[in-house]
Formats: C-alpha cells, sequence, structure tokens
C-alpha cells in the first residue's frame, strides 16, 4: 500500500508516537460537517457527527467509524493508545468513563494525524431545511434517522447577517430556527424526511410550538426547487384532507442563508442524553 508522504512534524506524531501541544491544531474547535481521514493513508476514522468539545485542547471524538481504529493498551497500563486500523498511524489516546457524552468515551487525536473531507465536496449527499420551533428538537428526531449524516441546528429567513442565539431571542432578525439535513437520498427520501418533520411537531400551531412562542418558532420548510415544493404541497394536502389545518409555510431556500448557530446549540439532546419537551413523535401518514 502506498502512503502518502509527511512533513517532519507529521512523521514524529504520526510515526513516532508524538503529541502536538493542546489548544494548537487546527480542528480542535473545528466543527464542520464531513470525515476526518487518516493523514497517511487516507482512510476515514471519525465522522463530524461524533465530535464534541472536551475542552482538553485536542479534537474530541466519542465514536469511530466502524472498525476504522485500533486500541493498544500502553505497556504500563496507564493509558490506551489508538492507532488507525490500516496503517497503525498513531492518533492519540481514548478514554472511557468520563461521563462527558452519553457515549462516555473520549478519542482524543492529535489534529496533524488527521485530514478533513467537507461532506459539502461529496455529491452524494443533499441538504434540507426545516423549522419546527426550537431547533434542539428537530435537530434530535432528523439526526436519528438512517441515511441523515448530519443535522445542524442555525437560523434562516430573515434579515440580519450572522445573527447570534442572542439576537434571535430578541424577535426582530426575521430569522426561524433551522435544522439544516444533510442527507443521502439513496438512503432516505426527502418525502420521508419532510413526513418526519410533520409528525415530531404541531403543525397547526400559528404562534410558536408547543411553549415556545415567537416569530422564531413558526414551522417552515426551505424548499430547494419545485420537486420538492410539490413534495410538500402534496403531503400538506394529505394533512388537510384529514381535517388538519397546517400553518407549516414554504420558503424558497435559494432566496435564503442557513446560518449556524453557535456550537453550544449543536448536538443539544444528545449530550445531555435527553429528550425533546415539546417535539413529540405522532404518527400522521
Amino acid at each position: 500500500m502506498k502512503y502518502n508522504d509527511l512533513t517532519a512534524e507529521e512523521i514524529r506524531v504520526i510515526e513516532q508516537k508524538g503529541t502536538e501541544m493542546p489548544f494548537t491544531g487546527k480542528y480542535d474547535k473545528f466543527y464542520e460537517a464531513g470525515t476526518y481521514n487518516c493523514k497517511k493513508c487516507n482512510t476515514p476514522l471519525f465522522n463530524s457527527n461524533d465530535k464534541f468539545n472536551s475542552g482538553s485542547g485536542w479534537p474530541s471524538f466519542d465514536d469511530t467509524i466502524e472498525d476504522a481504529v485500533k486500541e493498544i493498551p500502553d505497556a504500563d497500563g496507564r493509558r490506551i493508545e489508538i492507532v488507525c486500523a490500516t496503517c497503525e498511524g498513531h492518533l492519540g489516546h481514548v478514554f472511557k468513563g468520563e461521563q462527558m457524552t452519553p457515549k462516555s468515551t473520549r478519542h482524543c487525536v492529535n489534529s496533524i494525524s488527521l485530514n478533513f473531507e467537507s461532506i459539502n465536496n461529496n455529491s452524494q449527499y443533499k441538504k434540507a431545511y426545516f423549522a419546527s420551533g426550537c431547533f434542539w428538537g428537530t435537530e434530535y428526531w432528523f439526526d436519528q434517522q438512517e441515511g441523515v449524516f448530519n443535522a445542524d441546528s442555525g437560523y434562516m429567513g430573515g434579515h440580519t447577517q450572522n445573527p447570534t442565539y442572542r439576537e434571535i431571542c430578541g424577535k426582530q432578525t426575521g430569522h426561524l430556527e433551522t435544522v439544516e439535513v444533510t442527507y443521502n437520498p439513496n438512503v432516505i427520501s426527502y418525502e420521508n424526511l419532510c413526513k418526519l418533520f410533520f409528525e415530531t411537531h404541531d403543525p397547526e400551531q400559528t404562534n410558536g410550538q408547543g411553549p415556545d412562542i415567537g416569530p422564531q418558532y413558526l414551522s417552515a420548510i426551505f424548499v430547494n426547487n419545485d420537486e420538492e415544493r410539490a413534495i410538500v404541497e402534496k403531503l400538506i394536502q394529505t394533512l388537510e384532507s384529514k381535517g388538519m389545518f397546517i400553518a407549516t409555510t414554504i420558503k424558497d431556500a435559494n432566496e435564503h442563508i442557513f446560518y449556524k448557530a453557535e456550537e453550544e446549540h449543536q448536538n443539544y439532546y444528545k449530550l445531555r442524553n435527553s429528550t425533546p419537551y415539546c417535539h413529540i413523535y405522532t404518527k400522521r401518514f
């Protein structure tokens, strides 16, 4: 197998089992959607939806891509080294039982051992945009679906550029709390994503969602094209034929920018091992 050429510093860490200084690696506070690959052999090792902020100064993941990472106990038994299962390049160490996430596992990795591949460069994935009240609950349901690579909480539909959560709460930005869903249409269809949207919030509520009242909590779907619009309209007609009054609005995603919310709003329920208070699943189709 041919390996990538490494710099002297990469050799020190990856082949000689060194460690980069904390808070210096480029992926420490980096949270884009994609895959982290081995710097030496390009093997996919970690997915971005398993990354979390541990405060340690190194990129941290609470899971790995299946069979991609091998654990090797140190000779003194004090720590467990992790290496790429393909080339055995040194990645870092794994710590268990710290309870930082529900999986209680922290793969502490040197940034220099990794190369990031953005999901935006992978043509097999598409993006969909849903607003159904507090984005924590919306994100929770989409994140669990097979075929969904990532769900990011954010803001969309308003006039304020790069809004903050505090500005959103001021109700003057025009933005809705929205979730950007990155999904594989060969695994889960856009129609099924829309059905989940309608079944995990109250699409009849006109002033917010549950106890969350305000314009930022309104129900909406941002469609990318006429095909998506037709799917949404068909589902709304189905629900209205059952006697429901659907308050959900359809907006053109091409006329709006999605702004990703602050990192503390991502994976909210996942990191707390809890469930949404107002996004309850109700079968409607």
